[in-house]
C-alpha cells in the first residue's frame, strides 16, 4: 500500500512538472499568437513551425543567443577558474582573514541580486563598462563565485591531503600537485561548478536589463522580453523561444548527468 501511495504521489509531481512544458510546446505550435484553446491535444491539428522560423527571420534571435553563448561561456571559465583555486586555498590554508573570508562568502549569499542593482549600476557606469560585456561578465562572475568557491572548498575537504603529501615528497611543487592531482580528482565538483556558472549567465534577466541597453547586445532573456508589450504578446513567439533557449541547458545536463551526484554530494560530506 505505501509503494502505490508513493508512487502516486510520484507521478503526481511528474504530471505536475511536465504539464508547463507540454504547455510551451503545444502553444509555440500552434498558427499566430493562439494562447487558449478548448483542445487537449498536444500537437495541434494545425500545427506549424513557423513560429520557430519567424523567430530567426524576423528577428534577431540568433544574434542575441550568440550573445548569450558569449556571455556565458566566457563567464563559466571565469567563475570556474576563480573558484577551483579560491576553493583550494579555503581548504588548505589557514591565513589571517580565514573565517571572515568564509563568512563574507556566505553572507553575500543573503542579499537579493535586486537590492544590488544600484551599487552595481553606480560601479559599472564609473568604470565605462555599462553596455559592454566584460561588465555583465563581471557581474556575473561575481554573483556565481560565492557558491561555487563554498562547493569547490567543500569538494577539496573530502580529498586526503595524504595524496599531496606523497605527491610533493616525490618532488612535485604545490602548482604541479594542485594541477596533475588534485584537479583530476575534483572533476565532478568542478563539472557542477561550471554548470552552475554556465546557467547564471545564460537564464538571468535582471541585471541584464540594467547594464545592456541596445537590441543588437542583448542576451536571449532580454530578446524573449521584446515579444511581451503592454497591450499584447506575441505568445507564438514567445514560446517558440523558450524552448529553443532550453535546448543548450537540457543538453548540457544530459552530457555531464554522470557527474551530478557525486559532485553535489561528495562536497557536503565535510564543512
Amino acid at each position: 500500500m505505501k509503494k502505490i501511495i508513493l508512487f502516486i504521489l510520484i507521478l503526481i509531481v511528474v504530471l505536475a512538472t511536465l504539464y508547463p512544458i507540454v504547455t510551451v510546446i503545444t502553444v509555440s505550435l500552434r498558427p499566430a499568437d493562439r494562447l487558449l484553446s478548448t483542445s487537449l491535444a498536444i500537437i495541434p491539428d494545425d500545427a506549424t513551425f513557423n513560429n520557430y522560423v519567424a523567430l530567426f527571420r524576423d528577428h534577431p534571435f540568433a544574434r542575441w543567443m550568440l550573445n548569450s553563448t558569449l556571455v556565458a561561456l566566457a563567464v563559466t571559465i571565469f567563475a570556474t577558474a576563480l573558484a577551483s583555486t579560491a576553493g583550494y586555498a579555503f581548504s588548505r590554508f589557514r591565513f589571517p582573514g580565514y573565517r571572515i573570508g568564509m563568512s563574507l562568502l556566505l553572507i553575500t549569499q543573503m542579499f537579493p541580486a535586486t537590492m544590488l542593482l544600484l551599487p552595481l549600476f553606480l560601479m559599472l557606469a564609473k568604470l565605462h563598462l555599462m553596455n559592454s560585456y566584460i561588465g555583465l561578465m563581471v557581474v556575473y562572475s561575481a554573483t556565481a563565485l560565492p557558491f561555487t568557491v563554498w562547493q569547490m572548498k567543500g569538494y577539496y575537504d573530502t580529498i586526503p591531503r595524504e595524496l599531496e603529501e606523497a605527491a610533493m615528497l616525490d618532488g612535485a611543487s604545490r602548482f604541479v600537485t594542485f594541477s596533475k592531482v588534485i584537479l583530476p580528482l575534483a572533476a565532478p565538483a568542478l563539472v557542477i561548478t561550471a554548470l552552475f556558472s554556465f546557467i547564471t549567465a545564460w537564464s538571468e534577466y535582471i541585471v541584464a536589463a540594467q547594464v545592456l541597453l541596445t537590441e543588437d547586445m542583448f542576451t536571449v532573456p532580454l530578446g524573449l522580453k521584446q515579444f511581451q508589450s503592454s497591450m499584447t504578446t506575441e505568445w507564438g513567439l514567445y514560446s517558440a523561444g523558450s524552448i529553443v533557449v532550453s535546448i543548450p541547458v537540457i543538453f548540457l545536463f544530459l552530457k555531464l548527468s554522470k557527474w551530478l551526484v557525486s559532485g553535489l554530494t561528495l562536497g557536503s560530506v565535510k564543512g
